[in-house]
C-alpha cells in the first residue's frame, strides 16, 4: 500500500495544528495534498477539517465500517467515527503491549 496516497476511511494521525496526537478518518479526498478529517467527537461528520497530508501521518488501518458507509449512503454517523478509531487505538495498545 502507498503510504502517500489517503482513502476514505482511513485513519490518521494529526502531527500539527491544535489537536496534535489525536486520531482522525478520512472522510474525503479534496486532491493530492488535501483531506476531509472527522473524529464524531470535536469534530463531527457535518464539519470536517480541511486539513494538509503533510500534517498528517497515516495509518495502515482502514474501518471498513466507515468507507463501506460512505460509499453507499455518502453519510457517515458520528458513532461509527468514534467506534473506528477507540477501535483502533485499542488494537495499538494491544499491540504495544
Amino acid at each position: 500500500m502507498d503510504s502517500k496516497i489517503p482513502k476514505v476511511g482511513q485513519i490518521v494521525k494529526v502531527l500539527r495544528g491544535r489537536d496534535p496526537g489525536e486520531y482522525a478518518v478520512v472522510i474525503g479526498i479534496v486532491d493530492h495534498r488535501f483531506v476531509w478529517l472527522a473524529d464524531g467527537d470535536s469534530r463531527k461528520f457535518d464539519q470536517p477539517k480541511k486539513k494538509n497530508l503533510n500534517h498528517l501521518q497515516l495509518q495502515e488501518t482502514i474501518s471498513s465500517e466507515v468507507e463501506s458507509s460512505i460509499r453507499e449512503t455518502g453519510r457517515v454517523t458520528n458513532g461509527k467515527l468514534r467506534f473506528a478509531i477507540a477501535k483502533f487505538v485499542e488494537l495499538m495498545q494491544d499491540e504495544a503491549q
